[in-house]
Formats: C-alpha cells, structure tokens, sequence
C-alpha cells in the first residue's frame, strides 16, 4: 500500500488556511492533532440525529446513543489489541487515566513505605499524581534517570526494585526527547527483578505519545495499564482511554462517585457499585467526543497504520538531517527518536526562536513541555519542539529548516 500524503492533507481543512500570510506549517501535532473531516462529521452527525443521555432511557435516541457508545468501547478495545471491551474505560484523557489510577490502584494496593519507581522524562501527568499519592500515604518515588542522548538508564532499574517496589511508570514515548522506550523488554526485566526479590510489581505505560505513532498491543507488552489521549489520535479534546486488565479493575474501587457508577444506592443498607469497567465513569460521558473517537479510530485503521507511520518515520529522518545543518542548532535525544524534535538555536530563548517561527506561519511548541525534570536534567528553561503527523511533508520540513536559518542570520 503506497501512502499518499496530498489526499491525507485534504482531509484536514485547517492545513490549508494562511497564517500571518505564510501557508500554515503546523508541527505541534504532539501537543494536539488535528481533526479529519470524516471525525468532525461523525461527530455532528451524532450531535444532530442521535444526541441523548446513555445507560439511562429507554426510548430510540437513548438506546441508540448507548449502543454507538458501547460500539467505541469495542473499536478502542481492538485498537490496542485489548482482550475485551470490558478493559477500557472512557476518560477525559491521559492525565485523568493516571489520576484515576493513582486513586483507586494506588490508595488500596500500595501502602506506607511501598516505593514507586517512574523516569526521569516524564510528562508531569506521569509525576505529579504520584507525588500527590506520596504525601497522603507515606510511599517512596524512585526515579529511573536519563542519559545524556535520551535515553533511560536501564542498567538502573534492578536497583530501584526491591520488596516494597509496588508500581512502574513510564512514558512508552518521551513527548520531549521522541524516545521510543522498549516497552515489553522493560517489562519483562521489571517483572524478573520483582519476582526474585518478592515484590507484587504491576506497570502503567503512559502512551498519549505512543499511541500516536505506533501500533499498540497491550496484551503483548503485559502492561497492567495503558493510557492514551483522542486529542492526539486526530480525535477529540476532552476523551481518552484507560485501559486495565480486567481482573485488575474488578479489584479496584471507585473514585468519582454520581450517577451511573453504581448498581444501587440505599440510605439505609449503602451502596453497591457497578462492574468495571463502568464503575469508573461517574456521571454523564462526553458521548459525542466518544463517538468522534471511534470515528478517529476508523480514520486511522482505514488508512493503515502501519503505512502512516512508517511515511513519519521518513519525515522524522529527513527532519533529523536537516535540522543537523543549521548552525548552533541543539538537537536533543537520540536518532532513533519518533514523532518529535527538541532543539535550541544557540543561545536564544525557546520563545523568541518560537515567535520568530509563527512569524513564518511555523506553529511549534516552545517552553519545558510539562516535563521540567527534563529541563532541569539538560540545564535549559525551555526547548523548541516541532513535532510531526500523518500528514506533514518534506516541504514543510524544508519551511522549517529555511526559517531557522534566516532566523540565525537576524538574531546573530
């Protein structure tokens, strides 16, 4: 199957428009990614003709609405090769996965004095709710560090691990440096280390990265949890999936409660809750961004996968080369690095490099990325980060690379 990138793009409508009278080069897809037309449609379609409260009516638009629903939980289910629908959980994105995780998981399975190991290029969505966790409960964070090319220090990582180690978490896809972790081979030593020390060890993959540029089978890495986001798969803002084994998420309490998330409420004989995955999803989903979702999952399979990503890896090669040319440009991570490019262009500021560039109708990220350990590990306030999708080109990458340099000629 060859790959055609011209009929991609047309897909996407906001490709085409003029920013500050330069056609627009958008390379911040790993911040958000744009929407297909085929997901923007499906999603007003639903909005339009099918929009009504789930689980809970038993007129046509409610049981309509609730059956198209489900039919997302089965498509997310066979996008990342879970074993059954029943493992995914609808959430408002990556950062809310973890939350719940840290708050259900976390406050029955892991105690005083327990340890949690996560890296050191962590996006704060994979730090701070277990820093959160640390102070209610008395656990230790452990940090697997970075090497100076980008890589963790796994050499490290038996070290970390001893009794008390109850949980692992790490980014399948670093949102900053584009290193590509290897995942299962992670997992397997972990798991060795725990077994010979005694430790109850279960791992949580935070793939908003991950699963953007590669295909995900969960019951191969033997992941415990895996977190991804819509807003980076071309799908909506405000989803994202969850994804547990299922005797896991039997055994995990509820933390939101409301309406949906139970079996029954009783003022006298307490409450029973609901089985999981639903248990987790209190109140009224976000069911047209739910649908959008499944029609991003549809965009994507019908394109093939493994096609899309391999035309990125191309233009994450050639972006590679290309920006090695420009002087004094920084180039942080290894070659082997997917969907983004952190640099610096000499001594100036990530922001002034970024403002110059949207000059040029160049849209990148500037600042520390929500991952300041990062940052602070490299010894820099901020990075550049331009970052690639489906449907970037060799030209705009060419775009990119001609900005920067006329940018190094004014600001010296």
């Amino acid at each position: 199957m060859t790959y055609n990138v011209a009929a991609v793009r047309q897909d996407f409508p906001a490709l085409s428009q003029n920013i500050n009278n330069h056609p627009l080069v958008y390379l911040d897809s790993a911040a958000s990614a744009q929407k297909p037309l085929q997901v923007v449609e499906k999603e007003s379609e639903f909005t339009l003709h099918h929009y009504a409260a789930v689980h809970r009516g038993i007129h046509t638009l409610s049981a309509q609405a609730t059956s198209m629903m489900e039919e997302v939980r089965q498509k997310a289910a066979d996008f990342i090769n879970a074993s059954s629908a029943e493992e995914i959980v609808f959430v408002k994105g990556t950062t809310e996965a973890i939350n719940l995780v840290a708050n259900t998981f976390g406050r029955k399975f892991i105690s005083q004095g327990d340890n949690i190991i996560i890296t050191e290029m962590e996006h704060h969505a994979n730090i701070v709710p277990w820093y959160m966790l640390a102070e209610t409960i008395g656990c230790e964070i452990r940090v697997l560090p970075v090497s100076d090319n980008g890589e963790l220090e796994l050499a490290e990582l038996e070290a970390l691990i001893d009794a008390k180690t109850r949980l692992l978490s790490f980014t399948h896809i670093s949102n900053v440096l584009g290193t590509v972790n290897p995942v299962k081979a992670i997992i397997t030593q972990a798991r060795s280390f725990a077994a010979s020390c005694g430790a109850q060890l279960h791992v949580l993959v935070d793939g908003a990265q991950g699963a953007m540029h590669s295909v995900v089978d969960v019951q191969d890495l033997d992941c415990d949890f895996y977190t991804f986001s819509g807003h980076k798969l071309y799908g909506p803002t405000g989803i994202g999936v969850l994804y547990g084994k299922k005797l896991l998420l039997d055994d995990m309490p509820p933390w939101e409660g409301g309406g949906a998330m139970i079996r029954n409420v009783s003022l006298k004989k307490g409450i029973t809750y609901a089985d999981a995955p639903w248990r987790f999803e209190a109140g009224t989903p976000n069911v047209s961004a739910i649908i959008g979702l499944g029609a991003a999952f549809d965009y994507l399979n019908t394109l093939g996968r493994t096609v899309a990503f391999a035309y990125e890896k191309s233009i994450m090669s050639y972006a590679s080369q290309k920006l090695k040319e420009v002087p004094s440009l920084v180039l942080y991570g290894n070659e082997q690095r997917e969907g983004v490019l952190a640099f610096n262009l000499g001594e100036h500021h990530a922001y002034d490099v970024g403002s110059f560039l949207d000059q040029y109708g160049i849209a990148i990220r500037t600042g520390h990325h929500c991952a300041l350990p990062l940052m602070e590990r490299y010894k820099v306030p901020a990075m550049c980060r331009a970052s690639v999708g489906i449907y970037t080109t060799k030209e705009e990458i060419d775009s990119l690379f001609n900005a920067l340099q006329r940018i190094k000629k004014l600001l010296g």
